[in-house]
């Protein structure tokens, strides 16, 4: 069979490169006109699917001049058409009526009670209706006192940021997730008292943005376990060693990364290891975590080459952690990739479905991403998601070392699962509210039926969540700014235990307490520079007022000077002032010539 399989290839190959190359280009709108991302393209001469970008298009070589294509997606209508290379393809795709438990549903970062989506919607202005995130906007506190965010500890997009910025290029805004970059620098542990499996700090100060609002800092600590005392691992690496993993900054970077984790394994771990590639196998069976040489070995031996078979992969990569399975242990896939699924993948939502079924039967899904030049960590950050896992990207050793050797425990054992928390202000003191960052997907807004979903929350982690706050006139007064034995708001944890299927939940009150900005902890002053960076490069319409220098400011006076990734963070605001100094300087030189 493999021999058969080997000779198909190599026919394909040959005649690929003794065809003349066509290209196929075009891009495809829903019936009212919109751009529709991620749509499947089954390009039937070579079996290949390819996925249409943000803007809804695509652009693939073919060795034919007419040749068949397949469009598909969830929701919508399959369309098969015979398409000539010869004229770009507008194509439009109608949506097909299912019921409503058969179509893929978004899933929600955050969600307000009562604010409906057509309130939402109106937030819709100009191009925005096409990006694929929408900034949350300020809502009243007396009509929608109560909000809800979900709490995940991915953390990407700052990575993706430092990556753009050291290439010198813009970042797209889409790639900026604020709560993500927070969550990236674990600032401000507090350690939970005696059995609680949190502790949840809030701090209210004056924003450093504007003089007629002030900042809200909620900073949520998980327990930090003992390793020693931790039950056993049963882990499945699954790792693509296709042809596009063949560059230093991917598969290279992954066996260093992988050599650091192993090191860490106890003798009462296990490890697999799935290659997918030209073909998907075993390339180690179980091993105990006593054997590491072995395991090393087996990691050295990797080569890249062949195609993405990603989805035979994970498939594969969840049949050996089923046949471990360790009851009441950590089971979990790893999967690293640069993000290509093109070649074996059917629908995303069987992909979903698949990876939240063994979530639920406890293996869960921690991705690591790496050399992803056309930013396709989307994809692979919503497999996370959907395998109660976390996703990080590494884009050299020191972030490899930082996720898989010092951040360890957090990133492999986890405290909690669905955890996510309702906010609820006290509209005596909060006019309006506007929550940083964890800003949903159009299409989540867009449809009726989506729902809020739950993050996993590693050992000993430090998740920040921010809101900017406009006051009652009552509250500016300067006599009534102070009054620590009113509430300010309740805060309600929700979560799981691992493992489990009962629902508990952790309480707390945050006081009516104003501290004056200088006063705060000098973290808090740096998490407030990371804010004014990511929404100067999101390009947010509430921070128009601040500039490079003022982030750099706040972050060169409260950053850690022992700590080489917040040093480095004073690097990053120096490029992009840089980078977008340029870029505003050259549209100027284009108006002017305009005018």
């Amino acid at each position: 069979m493999k021999i058969a399989c080997y000779i198909v290839l190599l026919l394909c190959f040959g005649y690929f490169a003794q065809s003349q190359p066509y290209y196929f280009r075009g891009e495809v709108k829903d019936e009212a006109g919109n751009p529709v991302q991620n749509v499947s393209i089954l390009h039937h001469s070579s079996g290949y699917v390819y996925n249409t970008g943000i803007s809804g298009a695509f652009g693939f070589i073919t060795p034919f001049k007419k040749d068949t294509l397949t469009f598909s997606k969830d929701g919508y209508q399959k369309t098969r058409i015979i398409a000539d290379t010869e004229k770009y393809l507008n194509l439009r795709l109608i949506k097909s009526v299912t019921s409503a438990t058969s179509v893929r549903r978004y899933k929600l970062a955050s969600l307000t009670k009562d604010l409906t989506r057509e309130n939402q919607r109106t937030w819709f202005t100009g191009d925005e209706t096409y990006a694929s995130i929408l900034e949350n906007r300020f809502v009243s506190a007396n009509q929608f006192p109560s909000t809800s965010l979900a709490l995940n500890v991915d953390r990407a997009s700052y990575s993706n940021v430092r990556r753009f910025l050291n290439m010198k290029n813009k970042v797209p805004p889409d790639a900026v997730r604020i709560e993500e970059m927070l969550n990236y620098f674990n600032t401000g542990y507090s350690k939970p008292e005696g059995d609680d499996p949190f502790a949840i700090q809030s701090t209210l100060t004056m924003s450093p943005w504007s003089k007629e609002s002030q900042l809200f800092y909620l900073n949520i600590s998980s327990r930090k376990l003992n390793v020693d005392t931790l039950p056993p691992c049963n882990l499945v690496f699954l790792i693509d060693v296709s042809g596009s993993m063949d560059m230093p900054n991917r598969l290279p970077l992954l066996q260093s990364a992988f050599r650091m984790l192993v090191n860490n394994l106890r003798s009462k771990d296990s490890v697999s290891i799935i290659a997918y590639g030209g073909t998907v196998g075993v390339h180690l069976e179980a091993t105990g975590g006593n054997e590491k040489e072995k395991i090393i070995k087996a990691i050295d031996e990797l080569t890249p080459g062949g195609s993405t078979p990603g989805e035979s992969g994970i498939r594969l990569a969840y049949k050996i952690a089923t046949s471990h399975f360790i009851k009441e242990g950590n089971n979990r896939v790893i999967l690293a990739t640069d993000g290509d699924f093109n070649v074996g993948l059917k629908t995303e939502s069987e992909l979903e479905e698949l990876i939240t079924s063994h979530s639920k039967n406890g293996i869960y899904l921690t991705c690591l991403g790496v050399g992803m030049g056309n930013y396709k960590d989307s994809k692979i950050q919503t497999l996370a998601r959907k395998g109660k896992g976390n996703f990080a990207y590494l884009d050299n050793f020191q972030e490899a070392e930082k996720v898989l050797l010092k951040e360890f425990t957090q990133t492999m054992y986890a405290v909690a699962d669905d955890v996510y928390i309702n906010v609820n202000f006290n509209p005596a003191y909060v006019k309006e509210y506007r929550l940083i960052g964890f800003d949903n997907k159009v299409g989540a807004i867009s449809d009726s039926l989506s729902t809020i979903e739950g993050g996993e929350i590693g050992s000993g982690h430090t998740m920040t969540v921010a809101f900017e706050i406009m006051p009652t006139p009552f509250y500016m007064n300067e006599k009534e700014k102070s009054l620590p034995g009113q509430r300010f708001a309740e805060i309600l944890l929700n979560y799981k235990l691992p493992n489990d299927t009962v629902k508990r939940t952790f309480q707390t009150v945050s006081p009516n307490h104003l501290i004056p900005f200088s006063q705060i902890d000098s973290q808090q002053k740096f998490s407030a520079s990371l804010i004014m960076f990511g929404s100067l490069l999101r390009e947010s319409s509430y921070l128009k007022q601040i500039t490079w220098n003022d982030i750099y400011s706040i972050a060169s006076l409260s950053h850690d000077p022992h700590d080489k990734i917040q040093k480095e963070f004073l690097t990053l605001v120096e490029i992009a002032k840089e980078v977008y100094s340029k870029k505003t300087k050259r549209k100027r030189r284009k108006e002017e010539a305009k005018n």
